[in-house]
Formats: structure tokens, C-alpha cells, sequence
């Protein structure tokens, strides 16, 4: 290559600033566009695990793993929506003319004075109010017309981005990611893979928090709207939990669904009307999911990355005022990895190695935490030792004395053991001995003192 060609060292720093700006306006002024980018490359994250173990576990390429998963995803996502939206169409027609009714049976009732009792109370001009707001919904101006028209149709466009998204972040993540370590000069490409394990083990155990989340979700809605008579519970309880994953869409579509199923079937045992039923239904959705995402989700996601559940609490509420459900979602594993880029740069910085360790124990839940009670109910081999006896602890623990003669000192166990003669001649003395006569007793021939010995042979 010329050495002609090269930028000079001032240039490139301009070039970079130049680069790191443009990227910064793009952000700024696309801020729609990275919201939904983000929704999308979200969801393939969330999707990606069942990508991974069908290419892992089959000889199907990535590319027929992600078709397979995605397609099957986007059927449960959209298709049964779609397939059950004519069925309440007609619900909701009928319900919108009960409302109707009901407000014009309100209107007129509060037109005339109201008596009870003695009491009189002239309330005209709540019924004005009433009418006014019936005839502003029932009759919007063209230019709000059009303006609905108008977000809906963005909202349908971004939809489709986000759904195509998805699918082309699960296909090309792999390359996405090799490319973008190129970036870096190569001495540079092993300290920036292990930087990406680092983070990646973040999102990991975020998804592990997330599926106990969704599990704990579906089984309280499964029991809530058992317990409520609401027909189809474990159905509506199971979407619940799958629908909690997604962000914005996700919670709005399980909601609707509980409340259609309501407005169709009613209770089993509730004596009210369907109306006040699906509207019990969701007041008690709105309820318990505020409750799973203010007090369950931070101390949830602080035990999956071993944060302080205080901590989570507090990015979790500012995420959800800043950048609502999707800040919520994303604000935990997204501030873990700030700490482990930010203790990156520092180490750099300091001219230390670039990590401490292997990175194994970041983020993880120790041992004694894990399991706090194992030391309750399990002693340990130094607390029997703590509960030995002293005299038997007093024995084993004395160091080897000596006798006055300078032989060491005979312990219990070497008294409870016959002493062996280990001297070279003991055997052949023991065969002599053996083989002198015994002095007979009168009238008996003499006998040797193997005669003695009795004979272990039958």
C-alpha cells in the first residue's frame, strides 16, 4: 500500500470526531426510528434462543431456523388476533350502543332538577357537558379525522418495519456483530469478543429473569381470572405471560383479549351484567400488571443480575417517566452493561489489563445468597468437630511426647495391638522353642510343644 494514501494522525481525529457527531444528530433526530429499531432488535433477541437450539439440535441451517421460528411467532402474535377480531367487532358494536343509550338516559335525567327527599339539586349543566362530550366523540371534525387517519397509518408503517426488522436481526446478527468488532484495529478484536461475552452473559441472565417473570404472570392471571369465572382462564392466564415479553403491543393486546372474552361470556358466578365484568377484568389488569412492573420486575431482574433491588427500582421508575413500557424493559440490562463497558474504558484508562477476571462471578448471585439457609440446617464437618467431646478431642490432639528414656510415648491404639518382634532371628528362636521337649508327668511319654498347640486342620 503507498504511503502516500495515508490520513495524517490530526486528520483521522477529525474524521472520528466528524463520524461520532453525524452518529449522535442521527439518534437525536431519529429518535422514532431507534425507538422501533430498538422494539425490534428486542424481540429478536427474545426469539433468538429458540433460533439457536434448533440449528444446534438439527442439521437445519440458520437462515430455515429463523423462518421457522419467526413465522410461528408472527402466526401467534398476529394471527390470533386477527382471526378473533370479526367475533368482537360485534361485541363491541353492541356495547358502544349500550353506552349510547346509557348516556342518553343519564343526559336526560340530569336535564330536569333532581329531587330527593326535601333536596332539590339542579344538575343541567352536568347534563350539558354530557351531550357535548357524547357529540364530540360521536362526531368528530374532519381535521380530526384526518388526523387519526393519519396515526394510525404511521402506526401501521412502523409496524411493518419493526416485523421486518426482526426477522433481518435474527438472520444477520452473527455478521452485524463480526463487522462491527472489524472496526477496531486487530490487536484490539480478542479484548472486544471477550468485552461482547461479558455482555452477552448480562442479556442472558436478563432473559432468565424474564422467563420466571412471564411464568410467575401467567400462573396469577391463570388463578385471578379462575377465581373471577372468567371461561378460557388458563388460555387468557398463558397469553398473559407470553404477551408480558413483548413491549407496548404486548400488555394492550392481553388485556383486550380478557376483556372481549368478558364482554362475550360474562362470569360464572358474578351477578352483573358483561359490561361491568369487562370492566372489572381490566381494572384488575391494570392493577396487577402495574404491581408486576413497579415491585415484582425490579426485584426480579436485581436477584437475575445480582443488583440492589433498590437500585433497579429506582432506573426502572425514571426509565418508565422518561421512555415508558420500553424503558421499563430495557432500562436493567442495558445499565448492567454500561457498568461492564464503563469498567472496560476505566481499566484502559489506568493502563491496567483490561479485565480483572474471567468475568464468571459479575453479575451472579453468590453462593450464600443462592441458598441462605444451608448453614441453618446443614452442619458443617468443623461444626461436628466444634461438638466433639473434649476429652476424646484433648487425646487426639496432644503432640507425640517422650519418655524419660527418650522412647516415644505408646498411644491407645498402639497398647489395644499385639507388639510384634521384628527383630531377624525372632522366628527361628520361636521354632527352637517350639521344638524343646516338655518335662512329662510321671508315666507319660514326653511331648514337644507343637504337640501343645492344637492343629488348625479339621
Amino acid at each position: 500500500m503507498n504511503d502516500g494514501t495515508k490520513w495524517s494522525l490530526t486528520f483521522r481525529y477529525i474524521a472520528g470526531a466528524i463520524f461520532f457527531a453525524a452518529v449522535v444528530a442521527f439518534l437525536f433526530y431519529a429518535h422514532m426510528a431507534v425507538r422501533n429499531l430498538a422494539i425490534a432488535a428486542f424481540v429478536a433477541y427474545l426469539i433468538n434462543p429458540a433460533v439457536s437450539y434448533l440449528s444446534n439440535r438439527t442439521r437445519m441451517s440458520r437462515t430455515a431456523a429463523v423462518n421457522i421460528v419467526y413465522f410461528s411467532a408472527l402466526i401467534l402474535l398476529v394471527g390470533v388476533p386477527a382471526t378473533l377480531a370479526p367475533i368482537f367487532y360485534d361485541e363491541v358494536q353492541i356495547v358502544l350502543k349500550d353506552l349510547l343509550d346509557l348516556s342518553n338516559q343519564l343526559g336526560q335525567v340530569l336535564s330536569n332538577p333532581v329531587r330527593i327527599g326535601g333536596l332539590v339539586f339542579h344538575l343541567e349543566e352536568w347534563g350539558a357537558s354530557l351531550f357535548q362530550v357524547q357529540n364530540a366523540f360521536l362526531t368528530p371534525l374532519p381535521e380530526e379525522a384526518l388526523e387519526l387517519l393519519e396515526t394510525t397509518s404511521v402506526g401501521v408503517l412502523w409496524f411493518l418495519v419493526i416485523l421486518v426488522s426482526v426477522h433481518f436481526f435474527m438472520s444477520k446478527w452473527p455478521n452485524m456483530r463480526d463487522n462491527l468488532i472489524s472496526f477496531a484495529p486487530e490487536p484490539y478484536h480478542p479484548e472486544l469478543r471477550e468485552l461482547y461475552r461479558r455482555i452477552r452473559r448480562v442479556w442472558m441472565a436478563y432473559l432468565r429473569g424474564q422467563i420466571v417473570l412471564m411464568i410467575i404472570v401467567g400462573v396469577v392471571f391463570t388463578v385471578v381470572w379462575t377465581f373471577m369465572g372468567i371461561p378460557g382462564a388458563l388460555v387468557l392466564g398463558v397469553i398473559a405471560g407470553l404477551f408480558t415479553l413483548v413491549p407496548d403491543v404486548g400488555p394492550f393486546l392481553a388485556v383486550v383479549l380478557a376483556a372481549g372474552v368478558a364482554l362475550l361470556e360474562g362470569s360464572t358466578w358474578i351477578p352483573l351484567s358483561n359490561f361491568w365484568v369487562a370492566g372489572i377484568v381490566v381494572a384488575v389488569y391494570l392493577v396487577l400488571i402495574n404491581l408486576k412492573n413497579f415491585f415484582l420486575r425490579p426485584y426480579i431482574m436485581g436477584r437475575s443480575l445480582h443488583m440492589n433491588e433498590a437500585l433497579v427500582f429506582i432506573i426502572i421508575i425514571i426509565a418508565t417517566i422518561l421512555e415508558g413500557i420500553l424503558g421499563a424493559l430495557l432500562v436493567v440490562p442495558l445499565f448492567a452493561s454500561a457498568i461492564v463497558i464503563t469498567g472496560y474504558i476505566q481499566r484502559k484508562i489506568l493502563g491496567l489489563p483490561p479485565f480483572e477476571d474471567d468475568g464468571s462471578q459479575q453479575f451472579v448471585m453468590p453462593e450464600e445468597k443462592v441458598n441462605p439457609t444451608g448453614r441453618k440446617w446443614s452442619r458443617r464437618a468443623t461444626d461436628r468437630l466444634e461438638e466433639t467431646p473434649a476429652s476424646v478431642t484433648e487425646i487426639n490432639t496432644l503432640p507425640p511426647a517422650s519418655s524419660p528414656e527418650g522412647e516415644p510415648v505408646r498411644s491407645l491404639e498402639t497398647d489395644s495391638q499385639p507388639e510384634v518382634d521384628r527383630r531377624p532371628d525372632a522366628h527361628t528362636e520361636d521354632n527352637q522353642i517350639k521344638d524343646q521337649p516338655v518335662s512329662p508327668q510321671p508315666g507319660k511319654p514326653a511331648r514337644t510343644l507343637k504337640d501343645e498347640i492344637p492343629s488348625a486342620d479339621p
